[in-house]
């Protein structure tokens, strides 16, 4: 029989998930299960290698602005201009602390994200209970849940015996939700979804059996986590905007500084003082607060 994922499991009867799942409340037989997790791979998030602390902190640096102003301080501490170059690598520091603070942030949280999903489940494998690594479960398989079990993957209820769950990481609601068998509207939101239980989450009391429906980026904390890990990597309508006229500027600031220095020169002006007054030009010029 072939396999097929319900799009909505919570909102049809337990016995329709197993029967599209080809499964049954004795669980998977181990050669089935090993098929399986060769089709829908490991139960985990993806451990893709954050970048380096100094990776993220060179990104900061990565602006036609701060271009600018890096080229103004190595000009003024070239001619001993201590106090202007002090003042450009103040405005260098605070934007580079304070996107630092953002990104680094983000890729905490993508590996917090990723140890939540590492864990022991309890299920029925070949009619017989077994404890097994997390990583292995696969969409079918029959897991039991008891109190204090951290939930290893999604899965839709078949029974429940006075079972509530902490899904606060998920949804924020600070209080536990009672569980239950019985098939929800398919347009339930996901706190909402009574008979459905979700990888991450913890289970705060009672006991309960449940079949597998979505494994590692498949889950609501796989996507959570996938959705985290592209911060950084796409751009919003905004930033792009904000890009173009970062560089319009820097564009416009070259321009300015080239026909300043030409008209200087034709004028007599000494050599210093010209390249001084156009490095206050382009600096001026940047609104500081731009490139944060």
């Amino acid at each position: 029989m072939m396999i097929s994922i319900p799009e909505r499991p919570w909102a049809i009867d337990a016995g329709a998930v197993l029967e599209r799942l080809d499964s049954t409340r004795n669980g998977l037989a181990a050669d089935e299960a090993r098929r399986r997790q060769e089709t829908f791979g490991a139960n985990e998030l993806e451990d893709a290698r954050g970048r380096s602390v100094v990776a993220v902190l060179l990104n900061q640096f990565r602006s036609p602005l701060i271009y600018i102003l890096l080229v103004a301080g190595v000009v003024t501490l070239l001619l001993r201009e201590y106090v202007d170059s002090a003042v450009i690598a103040v405005v260098l520091l605070i934007n580079a602390v304070i996107g630092f603070t953002q990104e680094y942030r983000a890729e905490q949280s993508m590996a917090a994200l990723r140890r939540l999903s590492r864990a022991h489940a309890r299920v029925v494998r070949d009619g017989r209970e077994r404890e097994i690594d997390a990583a292995e479960l696969v969409p079918g398989d029959v897991v039991l849940l008891e109190a204090g079990d951290r939930i290893p993957a999604d899965a839709r209820l078949l029974h429940e015996a006075s079972f509530e769950v902490d899904e606060s990481l998920l949804t924020g609601e600070s209080t536990v939700v009672t569980k239950t068998v019985d098939p929800v509207p398919a347009d339930a939101v996901l706190a909402d979804r009574a008979n459905s239980v979700f990888m991450g989450t913890t289970v705060t009391r009672g006991r309960a059996r449940g079949t597998v429906v979505a494994t590692g980026r498949a889950t609501v904390l796989g996507n959570i986590a996938e959705s985290v890990r592209q911060i950084g990597e796409t751009q919003t309508p905004l930033q792009r905007r904000m890009g173009r006229f970062a560089r319009i500027i820097g564009i416009a600031i070259g321009i300015a500084c080239l026909i300043g220095f030409a008209f200087g020169l034709v004028a007599g002006e000494e050599l210093g003082e010209l390249v001084l007054s156009l490095v206050a030009l382009a600096v001026a010029a940047i609104p500081k607060g731009l490139p944060i």
